[in-house]
């Protein structure tokens, strides 16, 4: 019955959270706790509140209270998890509004001058910087706005733009703080500096990978319609910001300060030197009173910057929620023995290979929510049963993501195509080509490196 109740949850969160029923915050919250309340009217959770209160015949109160110690556990599990996302989200969010990627645009824009193929690896290049804040509609903004009139002007095809900065943009969407990495360390309870590590070389790999295809694709434009030449009035006017309000919040005569300490949370961050959550939580406290000396001012950059961030957090938090319920009624080990039923036991040795696969059409045709709470910790789960960590189910869960951003299912893909007047198919057809490399890159690199082994 547990079983049959555990693959029911999962079936109508995905269901609803696909169809846009309920938001996903919503489903993570109402869902299980629905689905735990049903199995206490069922009494099935004698076991556990034995275990837990010494109540030798649980009563239907007892198994109904019991839900609260399940909810705060989750929540304990998954909250510095959620203070570091909350942190991280505000520290780039801030680096962006100093002007901290600022100089970098403008120096790559100026060294392209005219030449394609140096204008698309300058695209690939900023896009990765970009992304460092893992927010996808941030990236497209500043990207596009920078370069679609440089592209405009030297005539390349707005195509090179579309599949650069999304092949950077998923590379990049696998740092600790962006949106996936973010549910497998909540749902798996991972410390996001060993993730780390372990998609740090297939992302280095990929990065240069990318560096490469801009090249390639530079020296086809370059045959196309050659080198012209842009006077320095022509640059500056591709560089220049015309918005007052954006202008106000630069704070490049403290350039130097936000770029060393950037650099040093993410070496530190890498490193494990200190706690993610105090490196970031310092690193907001300090961009902000370095970089805005009112109060109103550091109030107002929380204020305009907690908006995503909260919107992240609550996601993580009800993540807790989830887990905490699927893990203590004993439906999380019922649904994971009941599909290592299914699967034959010589294919239970390439279990970290098959997460891999399945993660990739898994994280394009469901969503980012649905596949991470209501297909990964199945696959967590079963994985253990065949000898696997939870840290390489959690690896191989994310190799999938190289194309998760070509998914029609990605709210800022949208804008993306709307600014650069691109059709999603054609889009999808380009992207994907090369996106099928970084896949294979992110697998090989994991097997070389043993974090997700092919094989036990």
């Amino acid at each position: 019955m547990i079983t049959i109740l555990s693959w029911s949850m999962v079936f109508v969160f995905m269901f609803l959270v696909i169809k846009k029923k309920l938001t996903p915050f919503s489903a993570l919250i109402l869902i299980p706790i629905g689905f735990t309340l049903i199995g206490s009217f069922l009494g099935l959770y004698s076991a556990q509140v034995t275990e837990r209160k010494e109540i030798a015949a649980p009563a239907l109160p007892d198994q109904i209270l019991i839900i609260g110690d399940w909810t705060l556990e989750g929540v304990r599990q998954v909250s510095t998890t959620g203070v570091m996302l909350l942190f991280a989200i505000l520290y780039f969010s801030i680096m962006l509004n100093v002007g901290l990627f600022d100089p970098v645009t403008k120096k790559m824009i100026q060294l392209a001058k005219g030449d394609p193929v140096m204008v698309l690896i300058a695209t690939s290049i900023i896009s990765a910087a970009v992304s460092f804040n893992g927010d996808g509609t941030t990236t497209t903004l500043i990207v596009c706005t920078a370069f679609i009139p440089i592209y405009k002007k030297l005539g390349l095809k707005m195509m090179n733009l579309g599949v650069l900065l999304i092949l950077m943009n998923t590379i990049m969407n696998l740092l600790p703080w962006g949106g996936p990495t973010a549910r497998v360390i909540s749902v798996l309870n991972l410390g996001e500096q060993e993730i780390l590590r372990a998609l740090v070389p297939g992302m280095s790999v990929s990065i240069i990978y990318v560096v490469g295809v801009a090249y390639y694709l530079g020296t086809k434009e370059r045959k196309r319609i050659g080198i012209q030449k842009l006077t320095k009035e022509d640059i500056e006017l591709l560089i220049c910001c015309k918005d007052e309000d954006v202008n106000a919040l630069k704070r490049y005569q403290y350039l130097w300060f936000n770029a060393i300490i950037t650099i040093a949370i993410v070496i530190m961050l890498v490193k494990g030197t200190f706690p993610s959550v105090f490196l970031f939580l310092a690193g907001t406290a300090l961009a902000l009173v370095i970089n805005y000396h009112s109060l109103k001012e550091q109030k107002q950059r929380i204020q305009d910057n907690a908006g995503d961030a909260v919107q992240v957090v609550i996601l993580v938090l009800g993540a807790g929620i989830f887990m905490g319920l699927f893990t203590g009624t004993g439906m999380a080990n019922a649904l994971a023995l009941s599909l290592t039923k299914i699967i034959p036991i010589n294919f239970g040795r390439l279990w970290g290979l098959i997460v891999a696969v399945l993660s990739a059409p898994g994280t394009f045709f469901l969503s980012n929510d649905a596949f991470y709470y209501g297909v990964l910790p199945v696959l967590s789960e079963t994985g253990v049963q065949y000898g696997y960590t939870a840290l390489e189910i959690g690896t191989a869960s994310l190799l999938g993501q190289a194309f998760h951003l070509l998914s029609p299912l990605v709210a800022f893909v949208y804008l993306l195509l709307n600014l650069t007047c691109l059709e999603m198919g054609e889009w999808q057809k380009e992207s994907g080509k090369w996106a099928l490399w970084i896949f294979v890159f992110f697998i090989g690199m994991a097997a070389i490196t043993n974090s997700v082994p092919l094989f036990k």
